[in-house]
């Protein structure tokens, strides 16, 4: 009864919405919804982190190794896959592919667990010190709230999308408090196409994010360390160097993270991946401590000038006065943090590679500093190059340039090393983009044909779905049948085509109707002439399984009208070159519909 007199309330609403407000009035209403939420949701996910994250190491001893860093990530690991197999029951990891995946083949629909719980999956693995970040979760949390709020007032597929974008935009404004970055994160990453009717939607809710956030939890940025100092221009060579050796090392992240990932994928026993990627993710936490948790401390050690304290809760930490224990230890740090964030999402941890991106450019950055200061040729400022090799790794890793630059310049409080941080980006992902030509959320999703780009015609095909261009109601005839029973079949058919089958209802060949129209009549060969006589077997067939860009590409290659399709090597239908482009014409009309 309460839940009829729900949906009447809000049945209620819609009616008077529809009459009273305009749509583009509603979408910035909403917008404004979406930001506040996601703000809200955003100040929730960072306490939870903070606070299990202090409970567990606050009383940790500084000056030796500490073997809870060994245990404690595989707990975290454990809960958050018991919490995903039994209450969840589907997987969370992976936010931002999740995302990009709804756009592009769940007509923007996101179910509305995730509203909640990848931010509880991502506080058990992260606040025991799974080497992930929080930054995927709550892109994905925002994405969903934007997804299921649209859903409840009725919205259509662009506005869904539309707010999936505002929620992340809201996501990494709040989290971050950088609303630039929000903005163009949703264009570079989510690949969502910028006009001045989404523009001013993702720009209220990036607001509402940040000043939802600015209230609860100050005006503080992410890192304590602010830079005053100005770029130095005779610096510039150098930066050119810190963006070449960013490129080349976001492609091995990238690389060895989908490695490390398919490996833990190829145990089938949850408990036996568990025990072996939790094993070994304790392992390397425990030799580099700094791996624990989304490592923000650790960079903003870097940029105050403590690089000593890396050494913390080590059994190195008798060598901190060592530069080239120092060396060797950070030079570690670069290359095992993405094997840490693999081994922690692999193994049922639940988190994002946005964090460990930075993390891994920041610490490159620092190394490459301190190796120019120890050789003499140049006196550099250590904390610039950490934020500029946190931006070039993050550009190289994503495919997003101008989100780096903005993010890092936004959340370092000042703008003073933007030449630096744009000249280091954008060599990171040309450098980059040459070896890896897809960011670390859609290179899978680009692998199956499911990733929506800027690229209008590719767009187009990949919203389009095969099993909705296939036509079913053609005559199909035996194998071993007579002239005599094709002509009945043809009698009873509006095609010109019919397929023939075997016992299997698999597909051998193909009749067409002006093979036969000749000898049709002639009662005579009916019982003395087979099917097979006159069959041709099909040069080319449409899978299933095949995106749609793949099946335009048949028919180009073909030049074939209709093509047969086929599931699992059995016949079923066809797909007609102008009932694609019939749909095509549909689904670009609403795509490209900017009112």
């Amino acid at each position: 009864m309460a839940e009829m007199n729900e949906k009447g309330i809000l049945g209620k609403f819609l009616v008077w919405r529809v009459r009273n407000i305009k749509e583009k009035q509603f979408i910035v209403m909403l917008s404004i919804l979406v930001g506040i939420v996601t703000g809200l949701a955003g100040v929730v996910l960072k306490n939870m982190v903070h606070f299990t994250h202090a409970f567990f190491t606050e009383r940790m001893q500084v000056d030796s190794g500490n073997l809870l860093f060994f245990v404690y990530p595989f707990i975290g690991i454990l809960l958050t896959t018991l919490f995903v197999k039994y209450f969840v029951k589907e997987g969370i990891s992976h936010g931002v592919t999740k995302v990009l995946y709804a756009i592009s083949r769940r007509n923007s629909m996101i179910k509305p667990h995730n509203n909640y719980s990848s931010m509880i999956a991502s506080t058990l693995t992260i606040g025991f010190g799974g080497s992930v970040g929080t930054e995927a979760t709550i892109v994905l949390t925002g994405a969903s709230i934007g997804s299921n709020l649209a859903r409840l007032f009725r919205m259509n597929y662009k506005v869904m999308t539309l707010m999936i974008g505002c929620g992340a935009a809201g996501a990494i404004a709040g989290i971050f408090k950088a609303p630039i970055a929000g903005i163009v994160f949703t264009m570079e990453v989510l690949m969502l196409d910028l006009t001045m009717a989404s523009l001013v939607p993702l720009m209220f809710t990036a607001i509402t994010s940040y000043v939802v956030t600015f209230f609860l939890m100050g005006d503080g940025f992410v890192f304590s360390y602010q830079i005053t100092d100005k770029f130095v221009m005779a610096n510039f060579p150098y930066y050119v160097v810190l963006g070449i050796f960013a490129g080349i090392l976001s492609v091995y992240f990238v690389r060895m993270n989908l490695r490390v990932e398919q490996f833990l994928e190829r145990i089938k026993s949850t408990w036996k991946r568990i025990a072996i990627g939790g094993a070994l993710l304790g392992v390397v936490i425990f030799v580099f401590p700094p791996l624990y948790g989304e490592g923000y401390s650790a960079l903003d050690d870097l940029m105050a000038g403590h690089s000593d304290k890396l050494l913390n809760n080590t059994y190195f930490f008798g060598f901190r006065d060592s530069a080239w224990m120092l060396i060797l230890f950070v030079v570690g740090l670069v290359f095992v943090k993405v094997i840490a964030t693999a081994l922690t999402n692999g193994s049922g941890g639940v988190g994002g590679v946005f964090a460990p991106s930075l993390f891994t450019g920041g610490v490159a950055g620092f190394l490459l500093a301190m190796l120019i200061n120890m050789s003499g040729i140049r006196v550099v400022e250590p904390s610039h190059f950490v934020l500029a090799g946190m931006a070039g790794t993050m550009s190289g890793v994503m495919k997003a340039p101008l989100t780096a630059m903005f993010l890092i310049a936004e959340i370092s409080g000042g703008y003073a090393l933007f030449l630096p941080l744009m000249l280091t980006s954008v060599i990171s992902y040309l450098t980059s983009q040459g070896m890896e030509p897809y960011s670390i959320y859609a290179r899978r999703l680009a692998r199956q044909g499911d990733l929506l780009t800027h690229n209008k015609d590719k767009a187009v095909l990949t919203l389009m779905k095969l099993n909705k261009v296939v036509e079913t109601d053609f005559k199909t005839i035996e194998v071993g049948a007579t002239l005599g029973d094709l002509v009945k079949v043809v009698s009873k058919s509006s095609r010109n085509l019919f397929p023939v089958l075997n016992s299997d209802h698999q597909l051998l060949g193909i009749v067409l109707l002006d093979d036969i129209r000749k000898v049709m009549f002639n009662q005579e060969m009916y019982p003395k002439t087979y099917v097979r006589d006159f069959m041709t077997t099909p040069s080319v067939v449409i899978d299933m399984n095949d995106s749609m860009e793949v099946v335009m590409k048949k028919f180009e290659d073909s030049g074939a009208w209709n093509l047969p399709v086929l599931q699992d090597h059995k016949y079923v239908g066809f797909v007609s070159k102008a009932k694609i482009f019939n749909t095509y014409r549909k689904v670009l009309i609403h795509f490209s519909d900017d009112e």
